[in-house]
């Protein structure tokens, strides 16, 4: 036996050998196939959708849920022809889901990390533009949205600082639908306060997403615009935040409103989702990912049809044809049970 058989706790495996063991992936124990790159243990599904991805865990150590990396996607809304993002994809290689987080103008938070995440180890393949690292964002468009929700009745996505923001999230959604092992008819949007209006604003421009989760949003300009989404959404808010009420009125009473959920948290204020904000609480912030993933999988994953039930036999009756001739002294009973006859009496 040798001594990397040892760390296997396989005491009779040899390596690409197929033994009963417990697969590192699903955790369960069955039939698996022991490999010799990164002496994992998998079973013949996670076989199959194993990528070589090379790892410094110690052998016989479970593959990732998920990794990250950063890219450079291309954009006709910045003058440098690309702008920066990060990528979350799921560790088996099988075709993903894909989910676009728009962010609001302070870039990459916690609130939109700790979604994506969760959203990453569901299976979806996730991308966050890196507005905080990106050419022409700036104070300007920061001003543009807030007073506009403020002071306007509601983020003006047709001006020409959040039309550019508009163009670079549809860019990023063209190439995260292009990216390898991933599923381009189930895509979905989703954003958190001012990256919540611009993801339904994107949704009204038929960027060919299947649903947008939305987290307290605001009220948008112009008021119309909800009535061009044509799919799914989900709102949720807190009772305690009155900006994302009225962006709930707006819904509401657009074409879309009948169709769409909201979702309505006791107590919870604007950003309550956010980690590094006095807004957030975990007790009220747990439900509403709980909501918000389930929303995503639900739309993006939905289950197998169930089979047909298997007929049912029923048992065959013998019944006296209506042609049969009557005893004497009586007159046919079409239709009757037949009984067999016994000894006269």
């Amino acid at each position: 036996m040798r001594d990397d058989d040892r760390l296997l706790e396989l005491a009779d495996a040899q390596f690409g050998s197929g033994v009963i063991g417990v697969c590192d992936i699903c955790g369960e124990r069955q039939a698996v196939v022991v490999l010799e790159k990164e002496r994992y243990r998998l079973c013949v599904l996670d076989f199959l959708n194993k990528s070589w991805i090379k790892s410094e865990k110690p052998p016989s150590a479970p593959a990732p849920l998920y990794r990250s990396e950063r890219v450079e996607f291309p954009t006709t809304a910045r003058s440098g022809g690309t702008a920066p993002a990060i990528v979350l994809t799921p560790a088996k290689t099988i075709r993903h889901p894909v989910v676009l987080i728009v962010p609001d103008v302070f870039g990459i938070t916690t609130t939109l990390l700790d979604g994506a995440i969760r959203l990453a180890r569901e299976g979806f393949e996730v991308l966050i533009p890196d507005l905080g690292k990106t050419d022409g964002i700036g104070p300007a468009l920061h001003v543009a949205m807030r007073s506009g929700a403020w002071l306007r009745g509601g983020m003006p996505a047709d001006s020409p600082k959040v039309a550019s923001l508009l163009r670079l999230c549809s860019d990023a959604m063209r190439y995260l639908l292009a990216r390898e092992m991933v599923e381009p008819t189930k895509s979905a949007l989703f954003g958190t306060s001012y990256g919540a209006s611009v993801a339904l604003a994107l949704a009204a421009e038929s960027v060919g997403v299947s649903a947008v989760a939305l987290a307290y949003p605001v009220p948008v300009r112009p008021a119309h615009l909800p009535n061009l989404v044509t799919v799914p959404v989900l709102l949720v808010r807190g009772t305690a935040d009155r900006l994302a009420e009225r962006a709930e009125h707006q819904l509401r009473a657009s074409d879309v409103g009948a169709s769409a959920r909201f979702v309505t948290v006791p107590g919870a204020r604007h950003g309550f989702l956010s980690r590094d904000l006095g807004a957030y609480d975990v007790a009220l912030a747990e439900p509403a990912w709980g909501e918000i993933v389930g929303f995503l999988k639900q739309q993006l994953m939905p289950p197998p049809p169930r089979p047909p039930p298997p007929p049912t036999k029923q048992a065959a009756v013998a019944v006296t044809p209506a042609s049969a001739a009557s005893p004497a002294g009586g007159s046919p009973a079409s239709g009757t049970v037949a009984v067999a006859a016994g000894s006269g009496v």
